[in-house]
């Protein structure tokens, strides 16, 4: 009976996977999802009270971004503050503070992609390793994905920038993980990222089992909505920790490489986190980018980049106001918020 469960259990991914490539090409059109990461609520490990050790989102910073023309913020935060044990209910004190996040957000307009800023892991063991299972992802994503279900100003990033796990083990837990959502009737977007922080720099890289572009081609969505999660930043090790952005250009020949498989395989993508500092070189690279995903906009379905928060202090990369004024980053970035009119560009459509 096992064995013939695991026929019919194959089979079945089998012909969700053939409705998928079927599908894949008909790219949807939606208001572009333009804005910044704002950080915080993934701060502090996983330990620690909130207000000490981690911060949600202030209502004056939600204010500031939707005064930006933003369509949409991508929030942080960690899995294991939601759900505390695995396979256990959602934390209510912690879902009670992100659905109240979530309820601003939509106040002032904005999309919020859903972020478990995790890296693969949870209480630092790798998905696939020990008690922390495909199953435990999956069954995270169920109860999670259950609490917004069928909410369009809600999206589902499925993981933050995993590493340290291989492209075939990550496509396990995010096939998992999208069937868990489906199944319990979510039909919000999912973006779903590959492996090496997911970085556009590294799509191609071989690896155990193969690649992202040749293991992700195969991802199935029963509700055909999904778009995967791109990252890329332009330093010298394409990090985000450096001063300067030495490699804009190597950057976007990633972007362009990324670009046009997404193309082939009629599939979307959503730049999740691009960022630099202050330098002239940075603001350059910034504006590049930007221009760069706006004018793709039959693939990109828009970007946010890294990233606003109420804690970040003297971070270099800091995209938070400081005393009602806008970094020099986010001077530049406003300018490719909204098309030329001002209005909200739509993504989806055949690109300008």
């Amino acid at each position: 009976m096992k064995a013939l469960s695991a026929i019919a259990a194959n089979a079945a991914l089998s012909f969700l996977i053939l409705i998928s490539a079927f599908t894949a090409t008909g790219a949807q059109e939606r208001t572009c999802l333009r804005g910044v990461n704002i950080a915080g609520a993934e701060f502090g490990g996983y330990e620690g009270p909130y207000g000490e050790s981690y911060i949600y989102p202030s209502d004056a910073t939600l204010t500031w971004a939707a005064s930006r023309q933003m369509t949409t913020i991508r929030l942080p935060f960690r899995w294991e503050r939601l759900q505390p044990k695995l396979h256990s209910a959602l934390d209510p004190a912690e879902l009670a503070r992100l659905k109240q996040t979530v309820a601003k957000a939509k106040q002032h307009d904005l999309t919020i992609i859903l972020d478990p800023h995790n890296f693969a892991e949870y209480r630092d063991v790798k998905i696939g390793q020990g008690s922390v299972t495909v199953e435990a992802f999956a069954d995270f994503w169920r109860k999670l994905g259950s609490e917004f279900s069928g909410d369009p100003r809600v999206l589902y990033l499925l993981m933050n920038e995993p590493e340290s796990v291989t492209a075939t083990t990550w496509f396990k837990a995010a096939q998992a993980a999208m069937l868990a959502i489906r199944g319990v009737g979510a039909d919000n977007l999912v973006l779903v990222p590959g492996t090496i922080w997911t970085g556009a720099s590294h799509w191609f890289d071989d690896q155990p089992g193969g690649s992202n572009a040749e293991i992700f081609k195969g991802i199935a969505d029963p509700a055909n909505n999904f778009a995967f999660d791109i990252h890329q930043y332009l330093d010298a090790d394409f990090s985000g920790r450096n001063a300067t952005c030495p490699r804009t250009g190597d950057a976007l020949k990633a972007l362009e490489a990324v670009t046009k498989w997404m193309r082939q395989y009629g599939y979307q993508a959503h730049l999740g986190e691009f960022g630099g500092t202050a330098s002239h070189d940075c603001l350059d690279g910034l504006a590049q980018v930007a221009a760069y995903i706006n004018d793709q906009s039959d693939v990109w379905i828009g970007w946010t980049a890294w990233a606003a928060g109420d804690w970040w202090g003297d971070y270099a990369l800091s995209l938070q106001p400081q005393d009602s004024i806008d970094t020099l980053q986010m001077t530049v970035l406003e300018r490719f918020m909204t098309v030329s009119d001002g209005s909200r560009a739509i993504c989806g459509a055949a690109s300008n």
